[in-house]
């Protein structure tokens, strides 16, 4: 090839001869070659990003049954496309091979984590719950009629959107439980 062939092909050149910058001086066949993530898609689905109570929408892409890239959603009206780190990474949340998939559970003085089924530890949740209620139950405080108990707490996180915190408010309100916050803003 001639010397000045490879040269007046140069993109610096063209860019400056007034060529769109942003088409063929930018355009490579490498380039040509690359294909988005979410071409081979089977399904994508709606879903918000679970890092905060902003809310933002997220396309799922999903491939033989495996999340293959999460993206901001345009159409949302909160984030119109747009995810902060956080959210961009938030296909680790499913896909990264450190993830815990089991019930871990170290006993009371234990040194070792056990593996449990999801029933056996949400039964070992409920007995405590209610042993823990009916230990700590006041009927009553300085001559006045309080129902409560002290001995359970509830601190909702960023993650829950006010639905969710008031129908944990409602439980445990019904357990008689007075100390209840949630950092909902949604």
């Amino acid at each position: 090839m001639a010397q000045g062939g490879w040269i007046s092909r140069w993109p610096v050149l063209r860019q400056l001869r007034g060529e769109n910058a942003r088409g063929s001086a930018a355009r490579s066949a490498r380039t040509d070659a690359l294909r988005p993530r979410t071409e081979d898609a089977d399904s994508v689905a709606r879903s918000v990003c679970p890092y905060c109570a902003v809310g933002c929408g997220q396309l799922v892409y999903v491939k033989d049954g495996r999340v293959t890239q999460i993206e901001g959603d345009p159409d949302s009206p909160i984030s119109r496309g747009r995810l902060c780190p956080k959210g961009s990474a938030s296909k680790q949340l499913v896909t990264h091979p450190g993830r815990q998939t089991q019930v871990l559970y170290r006993r009371p003085h234990g040194t070792e984590w056990e593996s449990l089924d999801l029933e056996t530890a949400m039964d070992m949740i409920a007995d405590r719950v209610v042993r823990t209620r009916r230990e700590t139950w006041q009927q009553e405080e300085g001559g006045k009629v309080v129902r409560r108990t002290m001995g359970i707490a509830s601190l909702g996180g960023a993650t829950l959107d006010n639905e969710e915190n008031y129908l944990m408010k409602k439980l445990y309100t019904a357990l008689g439980a007075i100390q209840v916050e949630n950092q909902a803003r949604i």
